[in-house]
């Protein structure tokens, strides 16, 4: 089929000097007519990042993007874009929010009223043009947010999460009637590209799954997905395309060095904290360690302890971080040191993890500045305009919330809501007498 849309070496940098946070780096990609694309990855890989270059939304710091063969300047006229949030103008009715996005490239009123009432009767809304956005559910106000989106007959249809929003049974719902439409030819689309990071989500759909992976956000992996609709999940073909996109994404466990990284300051990649907390750690630990061998298939593991797919992922990049686990093949084992933190009791737990997070070079950074400071305490914002010349704002952010997290569960300094602050106490052996 011919060739819809070419990504060319599509770089995204944020920042000045040396302090440079890459999004995306030398992306290339083709999409195809007929095609349902679906680009997966952790949280940070630049994901939405991308499929916002993609349709004009962002313009890439190095590179191009080509529409059937012609480079793309501004907002692509022959895309549009389904968010994750539902993004409807509440004051206007079902039938005026889809007539909206015709009205705003000049169609004239009568055939504005007439297509917006076609779409909605095709995605399962007749008899709700009327109704204002807050009485209709979640999953109906998607739908609305979808007939919008394929009002202007869009060649390519972005999707970014449209269904992480939902809950289980109307996302599910809504997946099976997107693919019908798509399927039977019903709209005019001839390409879908979508973001999630719900593997199963990926496979159920899409022909073809882009698998990326972060710091910096680059594509690892390009899958095809060979199955015939509808398919079934239980089938041995499905959970081996499923296993493999989870043992791309997993990887395996690098060498010390390349999986701490460096401190802030330091040449080199800063490695991020993992937003995860403690205790849910402990509990994937825990189950590791009652399975025979103290290993497990990634995805079936997280099958059975029912975990988000995204959210299995971090935990277990974080027990890969802490020495706790290793993944090789699409499978995690509990190291040795795993196993004595799993037998521990609750005090040596946290004396493990203390010994485990102060190997970190981010949270060495953070104990010697404590350590330096006035009273051993430092507001929550100094650090956090610190951590602002390697991350985003946004990220730098979160990066102090997990610090704050991981160092109260260690003991290794105490946290002062009222006053954003942390401190190392008196009492605590990292605290000079």
């Amino acid at each position: 089929m011919p060739t819809l849309l070419e990504v060319r070496s599509v770089n995204q940098k944020y920042g000045k000097g040396e302090h440079i946070f890459t999004a995306v780096q030398n992306i290339n990609l083709a999409i195809r007519e007929g095609e349902f694309v679906a680009l997966v990855g952790p949280s940070g890989c630049g994901k939405s990042t991308l499929l916002r270059i993609i349709t004009g939304l962002n313009k890439p710091t190095s590179g191009v993007v080509l529409y059937r063969d012609n480079v793309l300047v501004g907002v692509n006229p022959f895309a549009t874009i389904v968010f994750q949030t539902f993004a409807l103008f509440p004051w206007l009715t079902v039938q005026k929010n889809v007539e909206l996005a015709l009205k705003v490239r000049g169609v004239v009123e009568e055939e504005r009223r007439q297509r917006a009432v076609a779409l909605l009767d095709k995605v399962g809304l007749d008899g709700f043009e009327n109704a204002y956005p807050r009485e209709l559910s979640g999953g109906m106000r998607q739908k609305v947010g979808f007939a919008r989106a394929m009002a202007v007959e869009p060649e390519l249809l972005c999707l970014d999460e449209p269904f992480s929003a939902l809950d289980v049974l109307s996302a599910e719902a809504l997946r099976g009637e997107l693919l019908e439409l798509w399927t039977s030819g019903a709209i005019p689309t001839k390409a879908i590209l979508m973001v999630t990071h719900n593997i199963e989500e990926a496979i159920s759909l899409a022909d073809r799954i882009i698998v990326m992976d972060k710091e910096p956000g680059r594509i690892i992996a390009d899958l095809t997905v060979d199955l015939q609709h509808p398919r079934q999940r239980k089938s041995p073909e499905f959970i081996a395309k499923v296993d493999l996109v989870y043992a791309t994404l997993a990887g395996q466990t690098e060498p010390e060095p390349l999986e701490l990284g460096t401190a802030p300051g330091e040449p080199g990649r800063t490695r991020k904290l993992i937003d995860v907390n403690a205790a849910n750690l402990a509990g994937l630990l825990e189950s590791l360690a009652e399975r025979p061998a103290d290993t497990a298939d990634i995805y079936q593991f997280a099958e059975e302890l029912k975990i988000d797919s995204n959210h299995f992922l971090l935990l277990t990049e974080a027990a890969e971080l802490l020495g706790f686990a290793t993944v090789a093949k699409g499978d995690i084992t509990l190291t040795s040191l795993g196993q004595t933190f799993v037998d521990a009791s609750i005090q040596a737990r946290k004396e493990i993890f203390s010994t485990r997070i102060r190997r970190l070079p981010i949270f060495r950074w953070l104990l010697n500045i404590l350590i330096k400071a006035n009273d051993h305490k430092l507001e929550t914002d100094v650090i956090q305009s610190a951590l602002e010349l390697e991350f985003p704002k946004e990220e730098a952010e979160k990066q102090v919330d997990i610090a704050v997290d991981w160092g109260r569960y260690a003991e290794l300094f105490t946290y002062d809501d009222t006053k954003t602050t942390i401190y190392l106490e008196q009492n605590n052996s990292l605290t000079p007498s």
